[in-house]
Order: structure tokens, then sequence, then C-alpha cells
């Protein structure tokens, strides 16, 4: 039984995800599992809590975007529009290439890219601010859409989590993803993000 971690509590909560624990959190669209990406074993637990392949890179979150440059990746001029805009913190994930002096973190090593999302729920983004960068995915059985209340994802999953950030009833459409490292840029996942706002910020009107 997974332990249910309230505001109160995001100490114990960090706790636990840099001890190597996973955790299932909260965004502002759907749930997700947040390893810390220091813990090897624990992102091979998230693939098999959700019967998917390990070859996959995981997304990154972050508590603001003032830790953005801190993963060694390319900010060109949409990917700052995109951060600069209304939609950050928020729905939307950004996939960056790497700067020319490749500064990334070990733990990002070997990767042409990564998906990088400042998340607008106060819950998450407390847990962020003590843990620093998390490797967060959709809280799914693969292949599956994510469900919007805790008991329905916690029966999906093929195995529990260590904890649980109660945000209660979320969304089942998941961010937008906007891949940043071609020019222009391409909208990879249609998700909560209005196409109309997306298409405005990218284009400076």
């Amino acid at each position: 039984m997974a332990t249910v971690i309230t505001q109160d509590r995001m100490g114990e909560a960090a706790d636990v995800v840099l001890g190597g624990g996973v955790a299932l959190v909260p965004t502002d669209t759907v749930y997700g599992l947040a390893v810390s990406p220091l813990a090897p074993e624990a992102v091979d637990r998230v693939f098999a809590m959700k019967g998917r392949p390990g070859s996959k890179n995981l997304p990154v979150m972050v508590g603001d975007v003032g830790a953005v440059p801190a993963l060694g990746v390319d900010v060109n001029d949409a990917a700052q529009r995109l951060l600069s805009s209304e939609l950050v913190p928020g729905p939307l994930t950004i996939a960056f290439g790497f700067g020319p002096g490749d500064e990334r973190p070990e733990w990002l090593a070997g990767r042409v890219e990564v998906a990088v999302r400042i998340p607008a729920h106060d819950l998450l983004r407390g847990l962020l601010r003590r843990t620093g960068p998390l490797l967060v995915t959709s809280a799914n059985r693969s292949g599956e859409p994510t469900a919007e209340n805790l008991e329905a994802i916690l029966a999906s999953l093929l195995e529990p989590p260590d904890l649980v950030l109660d945000g209660g009833q979320l969304s089942s459409t998941p961010s937008t993803l906007i891949n940043c490292r071609p020019v222009p840029p391409v909208v990879e996942r249609v998700g909560a993000a209005a196409p109309e706002t997306v298409e405005r910020i990218l284009h400076g009107a």
C-alpha cells in the first residue's frame, strides 16, 4: 500500500524520492510517476509498473524556468518564446537539443534531446523545489490512457508506487509536446495547450 502524502509532509516525500522511491504525483494535466534521475533502479521500476520498454527516455520536470539552463540544453529563439509565455508553468512540454558546451548532468549523457516541463501544480512544484529535476512519465499502463482518479490509476499499474501525492480528480489529457530542436519547431503531441495559443507564441504574434 502506497503512503499518501499531504502538503505539510513534502519534506518526507522528497526524502522518499531522493532515496530511490517512486512517487505518484499530480500535474496540472494528468497524474505522473516521478523518480530521481540518480536512482536507476527506480527508473527500472517505473518501466515495470507501466509495462513499457525500458529503452525509452523519460521526460524531465523542474520547478521553475531558472532550473532549465543547468540541464545543458540549447534554448533557441522558439524555445525561449515558449518558456517566456503564459503556457509556462503549465501544460506544455518542450523538447530541447543540447548546447555546444554540452554541460549537461551525467544522467543525461547519451541523449540527443530531452523533453522538459515546468508543471503548474503547487504540490508537485513543492516537491521539485526540494529534490531538483525529476524524471516524470504519465501514470498509465503502456498503450492505455491515463485515468483521472487515484483509485483507477493504482488499479491499472502493474505494481504500486512508494508514495502518492493526492491532487484529487485530474484530467486524462496530457501536455502539449513541442520539439524545438528542429527549425521550425514541430508539435509532436497535441494536448492541453490550445493549438491557437501555441501558434501565436511560436510566430511571435
